[in-house]
């Protein structure tokens, strides 16, 4: 007995299809708009890094600072696009994991920095900090991309188009369900 399940394509009529396409964009536009800003002054970046006091070696930060926004781009433009996306949200959750660690850090240690989330940053007033409001905004992503990994599907998205079309999904098969190649085995169940 073949029990067959078809996923359709994503439809402008699924609440959970926009929901996907938000939890694309939203983080993909500011992990783009990150990542350009750091590439654009790589040493600035890496002065940024270091300003948080967690990695204990200079060349650790010099090579973040190359890194970080390569990979910033990259996974924000799978993300816009909607290809690969299941892995591109991955990606992003561990580097927004990474930076929540990095705020809770430099804000339990009482050290006094701007973020440097989009290329600027480095030593500030204890009151022009914004911690908190930067925590809720990198959860937030971070639920996004809880979603996007859970259900990648969404509307404008490449993964679709290039990946599948209407995937189908065999459950249950057994031996002699391959026995009689003369019978459609699509859209029923026997």
């Amino acid at each position: 007995m073949a029990v067959i399940e078809t996923v359709n394509a994503p439809s402008i009529r699924n609440w959970r299809d926009w929901v996907g396409l938000v939890a694309r964009l939203v983080p993909g536009i500011v992990f783009l708009y990150a990542g350009v800003t750091k590439i654009i002054n790589i040493p600035l970046f890496a002065q940024n890094i270091r300003a948080y006091q967690l990695l204990p070696e200079l060349w650790m930060s010099d090579t973040l600072a190359y890194i970080l926004p390569v990979v910033e781009i990259l996974a924000a433009l799978l993300l816009i696009v909607g290809l690969l996306t299941r892995g591109a949200a991955a990606v992003t959750l561990m580097m927004l994991i990474a930076f929540i660690v990095g705020i809770a850090w430099v804000w339990s240690q009482g050290i006094s920095i701007d973020c440097g989330c989009f290329g600027s940053g480095g030593e500030v007033a204890a009151e022009d900090t914004n911690y908190p409001q930067k925590l809720a905004e990198n959860i937030a992503m971070s639920a996004m991309c809880i979603w996007l990994m859970v259900r990648p599907r969404s509307l404008f998205s490449l993964d679709h188009k290039l990946l599948g079309g209407d995937t189908v999904t065999l459950d249950h098969l057994g031996d002699d369900d391959f026995a009689d190649d003369d019978h459609d085995t699509t859209d029923h169940k026997e």
